[in-house]
């Protein structure tokens, strides 16, 4: 039974062969040509950048990159200096370089031929400059002594500076206290002006600006965030761990100071742990924020003070946040004819005065920022992280010229009162190091913190 199934199974499979075969030798029937059927690639239409946030005063107001004269108000020019004559011009001229040969505090002029610097720069004014000239080439000159500290400013600068020290900015942008990278081409965001365009769209402290209206940070124009009131900017802005992105940001009237970041930082432990981000010593708002920040806070555990952006600022700013933490002699200032004790009062709120504190500092700490720093170790009140500071506690004496402008010359350095390093040279030296680019973290992830805690003995 089984080898008939076979049989018939090759006859059946024998017989469909033949007729395949011959349906093979028929002519077949010519098919239609085929067309294959195209496949589209659907592309959405890109959706218009928006303003993050508008301006009341702007949301009548056409929005564009370059707003014509009669949809616009203009950025307020800075009140123009008063012109000067050469004589006025030598005037100022031969007082600076008095101030500079008197109170300098380096006796060799920092290395420099001072004698030479002051002769080629008395050429230029005695050959006629006008006043604008005149006021960039006394700002040059200065540079020139080398100390990274010195400065020169016009009278317009000074109404400037002392808007900044009482904390009365005011500007139209869309408010961003940043520092231009521009090795690693981008402009980071140190923190933003309250209530501002960068503020109420979300821009957030250690996020980077990448380019402005399309133009790289690195072409050196990129970075003008400033212009006509109502106008829009382009920021492509890359927040610490993520992709670059496009926002769009309105122009507005910015006025104010800066602001402190107080906050508790989370642990594991249970132990109370607060910080305190201090952006300058320039600016007369800080003391306050910090006061108020240190009620709130009440009795800690441990304070972590951050002035890893701090590059100085006025012993009036300085002087009440250190009677928080500190008092009695501190050290001196040291001139070229006398020593002058630094001595600070107590002021404690809660327990500000024997409170364990970490100070954070970097490279770009200086001037009365490394000071602080120091001071609070050499006084046994704190210890340091971050990233070793580069030396630079030269303090400044500044003056007044008949004409408005000033002048603020390294004049003292500072000593402290325990220890016999001289600052300057090693700059403050950290305990533990923990440094990271500010744009490539946020403060849950900022290393520096951690070892703050670790120093404290806590996480």
């Amino acid at each position: 039974m089984k080898s008939r199934r076979i049989v018939l199974a090759v006859l059946v499979a024998w017989m469909l062969s033949c007729q395949t075969i011959n349906r093979m030798i028929a002519t077949p029937t010519p098919l239609p040509t085929f067309t294959p059927i195209p496949t589209f690639t659907f592309t959405p239409t890109p959706e218009p950048l928006k303003p993050a946030y508008i301006p009341p005063e702007c949301a009548a107001v056409p929005l564009a990159t370059a707003i014509p004269n009669a949809q616009a108000e203009s950025t307020p020019e800075v009140e123009p200096n008063p012109e000067l004559s050469t004589t006025e011009q030598l005037d100022v001229f031969n007082e600076l370089t008095d101030i500079v040969s008197k109170v300098y505090v380096y006796p060799d002029f920092n290395g420099r031929n001072w004698n030479e610097i002051q002769s080629r720069y008395e050429a230029q004014v005695n050959a006629g400059l006008d006043t604008e000239s005149f006021y960039r080439a006394m700002s040059e000159m200065i540079f020139e002594l080398g100390d990274e500290h010195s400065f020169f400013l016009s009278p317009s600068e000074v109404k400037q500076s002392n808007a900044e020290l009482e904390g009365n900015v005011e500007f139209v942008g869309v408010g961003i206290y940043g520092q231009t990278d521009l090795e690693r081409g981008r402009h980071i965001v140190i923190s933003t002006f309250p209530g501002s365009a960068a503020d109420q769209s979300g821009i957030q402290p250690h996020d980077a600006i990448l380019k402005v209206d399309g133009v790289p940070v690195t072409e050196g124009s990129g970075f003008n965030l400033r212009g006509p009131k109502c106008s829009a900017v382009v920021m492509t802005v890359q927040s610490p761990g993520g992709e670059p992105r496009d926002v769009m940001l309105v122009r507005h009237n910015v006025q104010g100071g800066l602001d402190i970041d107080a906050r508790l930082v989370p642990t594991t432990d249970g132990s109370k742990i607060g910080y305190i981000f201090i952006p300058s010593f320039f600016d007369e708002t800080i003391p306050p924020q910090i006061e108020r920040a240190l009620e709130e806070f009440g009795i800690l555990d441990g304070l972590i003070l951050d002035v890893r952006v701090n590059g100085g600022g006025s012993s009036g700013v300085v002087d009440p946040i250190f009677a928080h933490f500190v008092s009695g002699r501190l050290g001196q200032f040291v001139t070229r004819e006398e020593s002058r004790p630094y001595r600070i009062e107590a002021d404690p709120i809660a327990n500000s005065q024997t409170v364990p504190l970490v100070v954070v500092v970097s490279e770009d700490t200086a001037s009365y920022g490394e000071i602080f720093a120091g001071v609070l170790r050499d006084q046994g009140r704190a210890k340091v992280t971050g990233e070793d500071s580069l030396g630079n506690v030269e303090v400044l004496y500044g003056f007044t010229f008949d004409d408005g402008s000033q002048v603020w010359i390294a004049s003292a350095t500072f000593r402290p009162e325990n220890s016999s390093e001289n600052w300057e040279e090693t700059g403050i030296v950290t305990d533990l190091p923990a440094f990271a680019p500010w744009d490539t973290f946020i403060f849950e992830t900022d290393p520096s913190i951690a070892a703050a805690l670790t120093l404290l003995g806590h996480q």
